[in-house]
């Protein structure tokens, strides 16, 4: 089928020799803001921080505060006149209401007003509440992302995209609420077992198929590098993947059309999420295995070439990705999929492949999506991930 394709964004060059710390920029206007990656200093970081105010409020969870916590608390002592930490449960079934309350009911109780800074020290879940909890604190409040995963940092923490589940989906309630600062510190990522950094590789390759081809030409080639977290491969990767996130969203800032592409996947992967109960999967497995199940759409039904969706098999497998679905009637996958925020009227909208390295919206029917969920074997035994 023809389907109309999105001009791909204007990408700087892709670099593959790049130095230990990297500046980027994501433009746009008065909300612009930098993303650095590398090696941070966290105390020199803070100190760039406009307009820093009275108080800070870091949130994490009960993994990621132990580690990190003490260590951003001393950066911003000093800078603010005071400085609060709030430990909430860690993970994906949390990322609700309840603890966006936690959030709002602790600011009250430091009568923080609109110049407090709220800090997402964490991963996907925490940036994304925090963000969401900044938005709607006074109507918006400044918050600034300390990604510690690597989903986090090549994903989740650039676009200003935060919000909550529900029960029938994911992020159906959030705003579009931009930080004041990223900071990707690629030393973080030396605390994640080897399940959530896999699932973080998943984002990373994502951005090839959808807008940079020779991106993926050289994850295939470093693949084993980045499984053994090559700091050199991780940086390159790391940073290229926000190249790529920042453009697309100084493009289309709000969603109106570019922007869609970065769910390539996604309408799949989030049905997977809620279907099999969150935290059954990661988020970056669901979205793996999602990747899959577009690309097999894209051939069956845009005329993708069937080595191009091979390669993209073949590279998740390599990077320890699952290869397995759960087990999910075609009404629940219809039914988690209508609730996807891509959605329009009931009918369900696909982030499709027409050609390596460009990606469409389109509305295909079920058919045509069931028979690409069916081309993912299911396993009911939980053993979904590669050995």
């Amino acid at each position: 089928m023809s389907v109309p394709v999105f001009d791909p964004p204007d990408l700087t060059p892709f670099q593959t020799h790049i130095g230990a710390n990297q500046r980027l920029g994501i433009a746009l206007g008065r909300r612009s803001y930098p993303i650095h990656i590398g090696s941070l200093d966290w105390h020199a970081l803070a100190r760039e921080l406009p307009a820093p105010g009275r108080l800070a409020l870091i949130v994490s969870n009960e993994t990621v505060d132990p580690l990190f916590g003490e260590r951003l608390l001393q950066a911003l002592q000093g800078v603010y006149g005071q400085v609060e930490r709030l430990v909430l449960p860690d993970g994906e079934v949390h990322k609700d209401w309840t603890s966006l309350q936690r959030i709002q009911s602790r600011l009250a109780q430091l009568q923080a007003d609109r110049r407090v800074t709220l800090f997402a020290l964490g991963g996907g879940v925490i940036g994304d509440l925090t963000g969401f909890a900044a938005a709607v604190w006074m109507r918006g409040a400044r918050f600034v992302q300390v990604p510690t995963t690597l989903l986090a940092q090549v994903d989740s923490s650039v676009g200003g995209k935060t919000g909550i589940n529900l029960p029938e989906g994911k992020n159906l309630v959030g705003a579009f609420h931009q930080p004041v600062a990223v900071w990707a510190d690629l030393g973080t990522l030396a605390s994640l077992p080897d399940r959530e950094y896999a699932a973080g590789l998943a984002e990373v390759v994502k951005y090839g198929p959808i807008a940079d081809p020779q991106f993926f030409d050289w994850l295939e080639s470093h693949a084993e590098a980045l499984k053994q977290r090559d700091p050199q491969a991780l940086a390159v990767a790391v940073r290229r993947s926000c190249e790529i996130k920042a453009a697309v969203v100084a493009a289309d800032e709000e969603e109106r059309g570019l922007r869609a592409i970065l769910n390539f996947g996604h309408t799949f992967g989030h049905a997977l999420e809620a279907g099999a109960g969150y935290g059954t999967l990661l988020h970056g497995e669901a979205v793996g295995l999602g990747m899959r199940m577009a690309a097999s759409l894209s051939v069956a039904c845009c005329g993708l070439p069937a080595d191009l969706a091979q390669r993209l098999d073949e590279l998740l497998s390599r990077l320890g990705l699952p290869e397995h679905a759960p087990q999910l009637d075609d009404a629940r996958w219809l039914d988690l999929m209508r609730g996807d925020k891509k959605s329009l009227a009931g009918r369900v909208r696909y982030v499709v492949l027409p050609r390596w390295g460009q990606a469409a919206l389109a509305e295909l029917d079920d058919v045509a999506a069931l028979a690409a969920v069916r081309t993912i074997p299911v396993r009911t035994d939980g053993a979904l991930r590669p050995a």
